[in-house]
């Protein structure tokens, strides 16, 4: 069993099968190393949780033939979404907040909850090839935990070859920071896949998330959620905005004829979050993107949301705004492709070159 309390340099060998239980804190700038090819089995009686506070590391740099997995101590057909916590790694990077620090969320030990800074190129972590699997356990009725929540990270961290699958809350979720991210999955999260606040500003490239139309948070879940600032404090500087750079993304719902009028849009933008995304293949929601009332304009929506050179397959209006406007919001997305008719994934992604499956204009 890992201690509650890491404070000095710790190495976790893969000839052992650690018990990650309760909350376990790596404190006072320690440096926890994982060997490829480790398992940390997270239980599910105790609410468990890695957490990294700021000034320490995590070093999971790990081989595509032997990944390091947390997952669910629960026996293998018995696991299910929401198992465990999930994985907290506070850094010391920029925030768009009126303070210089935060507590991160959830329930933690306040002396090991801060985040946030000015380090724009702090290395707090280096994570290549980790699956995180059933984590996201409920903190009270209205919250649960991500699966793994980057607090203001530098842009010397690194985060590649992660795959992340059944969260009950969040799979991946950045508030601040400059971290860039490369090689992702998400799998049938519960809320959102990616999740963006807090002015976040980094590039994503070569990502897929798979949803499910009947597997979603009541308030809502979307593959990629963004918040230019935290909704619970005033716009402190528009320089800081989350600004939120995508390529080369798959975003999936496996919905079909029965079941599609279940989904919502593929991507939630609020609070002027800025989102530039290329070479994207949306499939299976009801819209592309959803807009909050702070985009009060048709330019307001170029200025802040641009999508080129993708595909997309949805059944409803393509892009929804909070403002009254007749402007043809289509015209938004006029550098794109897109299907006729609603199409299943299957239906599109299968045999592609079958000219009776080209229906993109």
């Amino acid at each position: 069993m890992l201690p509650n309390i890491i404070d000095s340099d710790s190495y976790l060998k893969n000839n052992v099968t650690y018990l990650l239980s309760e909350n376990v804190y790596v404190i006072n700038n320690a440096t926890l190393a994982i060997q490829e090819g480790t398992i940390i089995r997270c239980d599910a009686k105790n609410a468990a949780s890695l957490v990294i506070t700021k000034g320490s590391k995590l070093i999971a740099k790990d081989s595509k033939e032997s990944p390091i997995v947390f997952t669910s101590n629960k026996p293998q057909k018995s696991r299910k979404a929401g198992d465990w916590g999930g994985i907290i790694i506070a850094g010391s990077g920029t925030i768009n907040s009126s303070f210089a620090s935060k507590i991160i969320e959830g329930n933690f030990l306040p002396q090991y909850s801060s985040y946030g800074g000015v380090q724009k190129n702090e290395l707090t972590t280096m994570m290549s090839y980790v699956r995180i699997e059933f984590a996201g356990k409920k903190i009270n009725q209205f919250k649960e935990f991500n699966g793994l929540s980057l607090y203001a990270l530098g842009n010397n961290s690194i985060i590649n070859n992660i795959m992340i699958s059944y969260s009950a809350d969040d799979s991946f979720e950045c508030y601040g920071g400059t971290v860039n991210m490369s090689n992702l999955i998400s799998y049938k999260a519960k809320d959102d896949d990616y999740d963006f606040t807090m002015g976040y500003n980094g590039k994503l490239n070569n990502i897929i998330a798979v949803r499910h139309p009947y597997v979603s948070d009541i308030s809502g879940s979307y593959v990629i959620e963004t918040d230019g600032y935290d909704t619970k404090e005033r716009l402190v500087d528009l320089e800081l905005l989350s600004n939120i750079r995508i390529k080369n993304a798959t975003l999936i719902n496996l919905s079909n004829q029965s079941n599609y009028r279940y989904t919502m849009a593929a991507i939630s933008s609020k609070k002027l979050a800025k989102l530039n995304l290329i070479d994207m293949r949306i499939s299976g929601f009801a819209n592309v993107v959803k807009f909050d009332k702070t985009y009060q304009s048709y330019s307001d929506l170029q200025k802040y949301f641009s999508l080129e050179n993708s595909v997309f397959n949805v059944h409803s209006k393509l892009v929804l705004t909070q403002y009254s406007t007749t402007i043809n919001t289509s015209e938004l997305l006029k550098y794109n492709m897109y299907t006729n008719h609603f199409k299943s994934a299957g239906d599109l992604f299968t045999d592609p070159f079958d000219k009776k499956n080209q229906y993109l204009h």
